[in-house]
């Protein structure tokens, strides 16, 4: 039985990356970039994202570049990534 915290194989990592696309998945992190309208447009969605973050206790890296915003997942604590990023991603992916 795989422990939340266990890394994914390179068969799961193969599979989130074709279950979530937009999304660059390396052995150690996976990463999207969202444009937005202006400024406040991506404030809102960082603010969004923080709250939905801090819920799931998991945090991305976050890089806000005027109108664009992007998240960059990873499990520090394990060294890679696990399905706590996949769960994230897949809850970022429906806002």
């Amino acid at each position: 039985m795989m422990d939340r915290m266990d890394l994914l194989t390179d068969a799961q990592r193969r599979q989130l990356s074709a279950d979530h696309p937009e999304w660059t998945v390396t052995p150690d992190s996976m990463s999207r970039t969202w444009t937005f309208t202006d400024f406040v447009a991506a404030m809102g969605f960082v603010t969004r994202v923080a709250i939905l973050a801090e819920k799931a206790f998991h945090h991305p890296d976050v890089d806000i570049r005027w109108n664009r915003v992007t998240l960059t997942l990873s499990t520090h604590e394990a060294g890679g990534l696990t399905s706590y990023d996949a769960d994230l991603a897949a809850t970022l992916d429906a806002l």
